[in-house]
């Protein structure tokens, strides 16, 4: 893969992470605590009615079952236990649990797609997982263990469903599938969310604008770059960028919050940078990348030919008598 090509999908792949380690602030801070189903509701279906509006498509044969239980995983169950981990844990450490989806995901990818994990992926996600925990593991807070298990839950349900994603992708146009999968969870989230919670409850402002930040650009945009990633990159590394998830956490709590980084997460901040990096798919010949000079046919031999006879021969050759003449 050249290597402007990788940086440009690379680049595409991070919006999703950047944005999701924004969600679990916004959420934390402006989204009402005991609502978890009306808010993953409100998150899901709004970005899925957006999406299928600009590309105005409806599922066909197959993918109106896989829009289903993608829309179930990717979407339902997997906006309510991050809501759910979001108000019962300290950003950072929600972000520390969900940082071992890269090596959830490289496992999946191996059964489902056939994507076996190379050494340097490994070793990459080994690196970034060490370079998140110096970041944040630092045991100045309480840790909630019903939290912990909605965070664990939510990155296994992800991971499994990123893969089946990835796999179900042939023949489906992203921002389509992407659409449908909201939509299909929003739906599902709604008549459960009015049984069990009752009426939507009531929203200020700062809720409102949080619920729109949150549909549309960490859910809508994010998750058709996440998915558009997922096709064009080996699954391995499309969950390193994911390592950017927790990243964003701690630099969004230094800047909004005025935290000082200490060396220690400077530390941990670069070991996940070169986790990244290191799971950069290795092209198997540098040589290829370059653009290669059009193929020159060489003239060949002439070929000698019986002479003429004499009598139909009126003229000298013009070229220099053959050797041995």
């Amino acid at each position: 893969m050249e290597a402007k090509i990788w940086t440009r999908w690379v680049g595409l792949t991070a919006v999703a992470p950047v944005a999701w380690g924004t969600n679990y602030f916004v959420t934390h801070e402006f989204l009402p605590a005991d609502n978890p189903l009306h808010g993953a509701a409100l998150r899901a279906l709004p970005a899925g009615l957006v999406l299928l509006a600009l590309c105005r498509q409806r599922p066909r044969g197959a993918w109106w079952w896989r829009s289903a239980v993608l829309g179930l995983l990717n979407v339902s169950v997997f906006f309510v236990l991050v809501y759910a981990a979001s108000q019962l844990l300290p950003t950072s450490v929600a972000s520390t649990v969900m940082a071992v989806s890269p090596l959830a995901m490289m496992l999946i990818a191996w059964f489902l797609v056939s994507e076996r994990p190379g050494i340097r992926h490994l070793a990459g996600a080994a690196l970034g997982l060490g370079g998140v925990c110096l970041m944040l593991l630092t045991g100045a807070e309480g840790v909630s263990v019903p939290g912990v298990l909605a965070s664990a839950a939510a990155m296994l349900v992800s991971s499994f469903g990123h893969i089946l994603t990835k796999r179900w992708s042939a023949g489906a146009d992203v921002l389509a599938s992407t659409a449908w999968q909201l939509t299909a969870g929003g739906l599902f989230l709604l008549p459960v969310a009015a049984a069990v919670e009752g009426p939507v409850p009531a929203l200020s402002t700062s809720a409102l604008l949080a619920f729109g930040y949150v549909s549309l650009v960490a859910t809508a945009l994010a998750f058709a770059a996440w998915f558009t990633g997922l096709r064009h990159l080996p699954a391995g590394t499309v969950g390193l960028i994911g390592l950017l998830n927790p990243v964003t956490g701690v630099l969004l709590g230094t800047v909004v919050a005025h935290e000082v980084l200490t060396a220690r997460q400077l530390s941990g901040l670069a070991l996940v940078l070169a986790g990244v990096v290191l799971g950069r798919p290795a092209r198997a010949n540098r040589r290829q990348d370059r653009p290669r000079a059009p193929a020159v046919a060489l003239p060949s031999a002439p070929v000698p030919s019986a002479p003429a006879p004499a009598e139909r021969c009126s003229c000298r050759p013009s070229g220099p008598p053959p050797p041995g003449a």
